[in-house]
C-alpha cells in the first residue's frame, strides 16, 4: 500500500480512470462550463463531472445530492459568491478548487484551506497538477473514514468482537487479538503496541484515540504515554501512584492522580 505520509509521492494519476474523483462543476458562465470540461476528459480522465450548477443557490441541492469529491468553484456567480455557498454548506467535507478571474480572492480562498487556485483561461499543467493532489487528499480521506469504521467495529466491548484492526504507519492494518496485547506505549506522535510472543509494531494512531477505542474493562490508561492491559498484569508495587510488573517484565509508572482509579478495578482502596 502506498505511503500517505509522503507529501511528494503522487499516486493518484490524472490519466487514470481506476480512481474516480466525482465532481461537480459550478459557473455562471456556459462557455467556461464547456471549456473545463473538454480539458478535465482530455487531460484529466479520472475526473467524473456528475453536474453542473450555475449559481451559489442551485448548487447547494445539487451538492447536497451528490456529495462530491471535489468541486470546481468559480468564485464570482450572479446571487452570492462561492464563499456564500461554503458558509450555508459548512461543515464542508469536500474539497474545493476555485476557478477565477481575479486575484484580489486569492487569500481569501486560501482561508478557505483551498486545494488549489486558478486564474482563467486555466493552464492545462496546473489543472493536471490540482486534480492529482485532489485524488491523493480524496484518497486519504476516504481511507481514513474506512480505518475509523474498522475501529469503531473492531473496538467494541462485546463478547464477540475479539479483534482490532491497527493502522501501522505505511497504511497497513494489522489484526490483533485483544487479549493478546499487553501494553501500548506513546513515542514521538506514534504508539508503539507490544504483543505477547512478538515484537512490537509501531501504529500510526495515538495513544488518546486508543483511550476511547479499547473496552474499559480490559484496558487503562496509567498514564499519559501507556495503556495497560489489566489481565496482562504481573504485580501492582505500593508507592505514590505505584508501579505494575506486566507479562513482558516491563515495570510502568501509574500516574498518581490516576492510582485510585486503577485500584478500583480490582476492589482495592
Amino acid at each position: 500500500m502506498e505511503n500517505f505520509q509522503d507529501p511528494e509521492k503522487k499516486w493518484v494519476d490524472p490519466n487514470s480512470t481506476d480512481y474516480m474523483i466525482r465532481s461537480i462543476i459550478v459557473d455562471d458562465e456556459p462557455k467556461n462550463v464547456r471549456i473545463l470540461r473538454g480539458l478535465l476528459k482530455e487531460f484529466c480522465p479520472s475526473v467524473q463531472i456528475l453536474d453542473e450548477a450555475n449559481s451559489a443557490d442551485t448548487a447547494i441541492p445539487v451538492i447536497r445530492k451528490h456529495q462530491p469529491d471535489l468541486v470546481f468553484l468559480d468564485i464570482e456567480m450572479p446571487f452570492g459568491n462561492a464563499f456564500d455557498l461554503l458558509d450555508k454548506l459548512k461543515p464542508v467535507d469536500f474539497e474545493i478548487f476555485f476557478i477565477t478571474a481575479f486575484d484580489d480572492y486569492t487569500l481569501k480562498a486560501f482561508k478557505y484551506s483551498a486545494l488549489d487556485y486558478l486564474l482563467k483561461p486555466v493552464n492545462i499543467d496546473e489543472l493536471r497538477d490540482a486534480v492529482t493532489k485532489a485524488g491523493n487528499r480524496i484518497a486519504k480521506k476516504n481511507l481514513d473514514k474506512q480505518i475509523s469504521n474498522l475501529f469503531h467495529n473492531f473496538a467494541k466491548p462485546q463478547a464477540s468482537l475479539q479483534r482490532m484492526a491497527f493502522p501501522e504507519k505505511d497504511g497497513t492494518l494489522v489484526f490483533v487479538e485483544l487479549k493478546e496485547i499487553i501494553r501500548l506505549e506513546s513515542k514521538n506522535g506514534y504508539t508503539y503496541v507490544h504483543i505477547r510472543d512478538r515484537a512490537p509494531f509501531i501504529s500510526a494512531r495515538t495513544v488518546k484515540e486508543y483511550e476511547t477505542l479499547l473496552p474499559p474493562e480490559l484496558f487503562f490508561r496509567v498514564h499519559n504515554s501507556t495503556i495497560i492491559n489489566i489481565s496482562r498484569i504481573r504485580k501492582y508495587h505500593k508507592g505514590r501512584g505505584g508501579m505494575v510488573e506486566m507479562d513482558d517484565g516491563a515495570t510502568i509508572e501509574v500516574a498518581t492522580r490516576r492510582r485510585d482509579e486503577f485500584l478500583s478495578k480490582f476492589s482495592i482502596e
